[in-house]
Order: structure tokens, then C-alpha cells, then sequence
């Protein structure tokens, strides 16, 4: 299937004869709403889609972007972030679409392409759409990020949610920060590889080696502090997931304690098996720590204060473990993976079309700094105002309530069409939340995330190791 550049906006009169005969369907009580037409299909590539057009179609089709899918995990085609927040988009007039991916993992090279080709086959059955609009969950706001850069003709707006938007360099780079940390102060002596892993086994039998020794230090006052040190590296925030306690400014044990928890699922998950895959596809190690001073990264953390509190109560040095990781031998990167990474998954901050990336402040596996990251690559490249990037003030990944994510899709749209952004502050986003779904939570709040703590974008040629 070929991808071609977008025509001009038009509604044909084709596209309003296809869908009555597409919609038409058994008569129905006056009271029923009709029924939106679902299509399902598999793409030259081997992904399967998911297309829903409701009877009413108000002409916007939103191109949704799924996470970050495991390797060997179950991959089905989705076209919304949550079947809540589809039901009332559908309710509204917005046809749904997406795709699967032809693989699973970091899938970047077959991602961009299928959700193109999942655009070309919606506007082959349906016509051409007079707005189209592509959004994307955690991984997907990188793919969805992706499109906007590298294939602006093909759309008119972006919405990332808590998305990767600092590229695949700088994520897999201060994943790797955490890990080094706590290899090297919990587990000196243990043969613990962080990177090149030949096969999921060894990175599997790594993960499992150091989770073992996170479980032991979790014990004792001085590993509680290491861990707090690694978490802090990491930019992981001390509450992330609502079936935790929400901790007090100074309640540094639990702060610990909720930090702990994601630190565990990094190493389960990202660290070595996930990283391993994407090893697999770059060829080769994309990540590196040589230059890197962990004190000063560590001073620029909103937790320092907890993690300098918590050394002090272990009557543990912060300066000798610090001294430890700056002079423990560094890890370098393959060029060619770096290479690799660069071209598919890093970003240059060139936006030719508007952009609302929207990102909760209490999120572990994808931290709020990673805004700051995109927009320094924006700047840079003199789109900023072409970018806003929004907050809501919740625990979790993703945790966005229905009102609140078409609270920021109804701004994008008015950006879109006005050629100007209307009040993208809380109070304004709060009160669309609150008209798009009464009876969901409106919890934006005004939040300036920290600097990230290695940035890596194609606007910075000094980035590069």
C-alpha cells in the first residue's frame, strides 16, 4: 500500500452518499442511536486495524497511536486510549482509527508506516477527511510525535499523552542512569551486564540478579537511601500510583517507600528486557554514560532534598557514594546503534503544525521532565509557538480521565481552525473537561516540570556521545 501526500480539505458528495449507504441499517427505535460503522481488516504489512465511524460523522478522524506493547504480548489494533473516552468521542462525531503495528517492542520503523497506511485505507473507504488529527499513549506519543515531524502533509494537529516526546536516545540513556546506580552501590561485586545483552535470557538472568538486590537493600536504612539516590537520577516522583499514600512534603520514608515500587517495575521491565529488544533492532548498544557527572545531575532533582534527608538518618555519606559513581568505569555506545536510534526515534523540534502534549505530574515510567526535553528541541528550531504543553495533577501513567483528554483535543481543534491558541491554562481546561464529561474528574493544574536530565534531540549536534 503506498502512502500519498494530502490533498487539499474537500467534502465530496461521494463521501456523504458512502456513508448513508454504509450506515444503513435495520430500522431502529426513535430513541437508539444509530450504530457506528466498525471495520476490521489486516494491512500489506501484516497489522491488523480498527476503524469505527459513527452514523453522524463530523468529518475530524483522530489517528490513535497504542503504547508500548512487550515483546510476545498479545497486539491488538486499538484506535482510543480507553473505551470510555471513545464511546463519547463517538457520541461527538469523531471517526476512531488505529492500527496494531506489524511487531511488537520498540516497533518505531513499523509503526509510522501502518498508521499511514491505516489513514490511506480509511480515506479509500470513507473519502477524505476535513480534519485529521493524530494523537498517542505513552510510546505513542512518540510515534505520534514522529508523524507530526516527519509527515506534517498528513495532518493538522498532534496530541502526545504522556508520551516519549524526548526520543528513544534520551529515554534508553537515563534508563540506563538508574540501573548503573544501583548496580554499583547496592551490587559492586556481581557480574550485572546493563547493556549489550546477546539474548533475552541474559537479560532476563541480569534483571532478576539485580531485583534481588534491590529487595535487599529495601531492608536497611543505608540501601533505602541508594535507592532513593537511584529514583532521583530517574526523575521518578514519590507518588505515582493512586493505591499509594500520598506522602507529606517530609514524610521522606514514605516518599521512599512509593519510589521503591516503580523503581522495581523499571528494573522488572524497561531496564534489561525491554531495552534488550531495542537493542536487537539498533544493532547494537544506543546508551553511554561517559561524561556524565551524577553530582550535579542529582543536585538538579526535585528530590534531592528527600535524598540528602534520607542519607543523613542512615548516617551514610553522600559525598563517598557520589565519588563512587562518578569514578566507577562508564559504558559507552556503539555508533551505528546510536545512528540507528537517532534517525528513527529522536526528534529534531521542527513543527509545521500545532502541537498540546499533555503529560500528568506524578508519572514514574515516563517522568514530566520529558516535556521540558521537547521543548528545548522546539525552541531551538523556532517552533514553540506552535507547542503548548499541559498538566494534570494525578498519580500514574496515563491516568487521564475522558473529559480531561478531550478538554485538550477541543483546544487543539480551536488552534487548528482559529490559526491562534485559545487560554490553554487550567481554569480553561478545566471548565472543557468539566462541559465534555460532567461527571469525571477536571484536575489540570499549572506545572513547570525540572530541566530532563539528558536531553538528546537532532537540534543539539553537541548532544551526540
Amino acid at each position: 500500500m503506498t502512502t500519498r501526500t494530502r490533498t487539499p480539505r474537500r467534502a465530496p458528495s461521494a463521501l456523504l452518499t458512502a456513508l448513508a449507504l454504509l450506515t444503513t441499517a435495520a430500522p431502529q427505535a426513535a430513541a437508539t442511536a444509530p450504530a457506528p460503522t466498525r471495520v476490521e481488516g489486516r494491512l500489506p504489512s501484516g497489522a491488523t486495524y480498527l476503524i469505527d465511524v459513527p452514523a453522524h460523522w463530523n468529518g475530524t478522524v483522530l489517528l490513535f497511536s497504542h503504547g508500548y506493547t512487550p515483546a510476545g504480548s498479545p497486539n491488538p489494533a486499538r484506535n482510543a486510549p480507553d473505551p470510555a473516552t471513545a464511546q463519547l468521542l463517538l457520541e461527538k462525531g469523531y471517526a476512531l482509527i488505529g492500527s496494531s503495528y506489524a511487531t511488537t517492542g520498540w516497533a518505531v520503523t513499523d509503526a509510522v508506516p501502518d498508521q499511514l497506511a491505516t489513514l490511506d485505507t480509511f480515506t479509500a473507504r470513507f473519502g477524505e477527511a476535513r480534519r485529521t488529527i493524530a494523537w498517542g499513549q505513552s510510546y505513542g506519543g512518540l510515534v505520534t510525535t514522529a508523524l507530526a515531524e516527519r509527515h506534517p502533509g498528513r495532518i493538522d494537529g498532534s496530541l502526545p499523552l504522556c508520551g516519549l516526546v524526548h526520543g528513544g536516545v534520551a529515554n534508553w540513556n537515563n534508563t540506563l542512569d538508574a540501573v548503573f546506580a544501583l548496580r554499583t552501590l547496592l551490587a559492586p561485586t556481581a557480574d550485572i551486564p546493563l547493556t549489550g545483552f546477546p539474548d533475552r535470557a541474559t537479560a532476563a538472568d541480569a534483571a532478576g540478579t539485580l531485583a534481588n538486590a534491590l529487595t535487599t537493600a529495601q531492608r536497611t536504612d543505608h540501601g533505602r537511601a541508594r535507592i532513593a539516590l537511584a529514583a532521583a537520577l530517574h526523575r521518578i516522583p514519590v507518588h505515582s500510583d493512586a493505591t499509594q499514600p500520598r506522602p507529606a512534603p517530609d514524610d521522606w520514608r514514605t516518599q521512599q517507600a512509593n519510589q521503591y515500587e516503580a523503581v522495581s517495575g523499571l528494573v522488572r521491565q524497561p531496564a534489561f528486557l525491554w531495552r534488550q529488544e531495542a537493542e536487537q533492532r539498533a544493532g547494537g548498544t544506543m546508551s553511554w554514560n561517559t561524561g556524565v557527572d551524577y553530582t550535579a545531575m542529582l543536585r538538579r532533582s526535585p528530590t534531592y532534598k528527600q535524598v540528602t534527608a534520607l542519607y543523613k538518618e542512615a548516617g551514610l555519606s553522600l559525598r563517598a557514594d557520589l565519588a563512587a559513581l562518578n569514578r566507577a568505569p562508564r559504558l559507552t555506545a556503539d555508533p551505528a546503534a546510536v545512528d540507528w536510534m537517532s534517525r528513527t526515534s529522536a526528534f529534531t523540534g521542527r513543527l509545521t503544525e500545532p502541537q498540546l502534549s499533555l503529560h500528568t505530574t506524578g508519572d514514574a515510567l515516563v517522568p514530566a521532565q520529558v516535556q521540558s526535553a521537547y521543548r528545548r528541541a522546539a525552541t531551538a528550531a523556532g517552533a514553540t509557538p506552535l507547542l503548548r504543553q499541559a498538566y494534570v495533577d494525578t498519580p500514574g501513567h496515563c491516568t487521564f480521565s475522558p473529559g480531561e483528554q478531550l478538554a485538550a483535543l477541543h483546544t487543539l481543534e480551536d488552534r487548528v481552525t482559529t490559526g491562534r491558541w485559545d487560554d490553554t491554562g487550567p481554569a480553561a481546561l478545566n471548565a472543557r473537561a468539566r462541559a465534555a464529561d460532567p461527571a469525571g474528574p477536571a484536575r489540570y493544574a499549572r506545572h513547570t516540570p525540572g530541566p530532563y536530565p539528558r536531553p538528546y534531540d537532532l537540534a543539539h549536534p553537541a548532544d551526540r556521545p
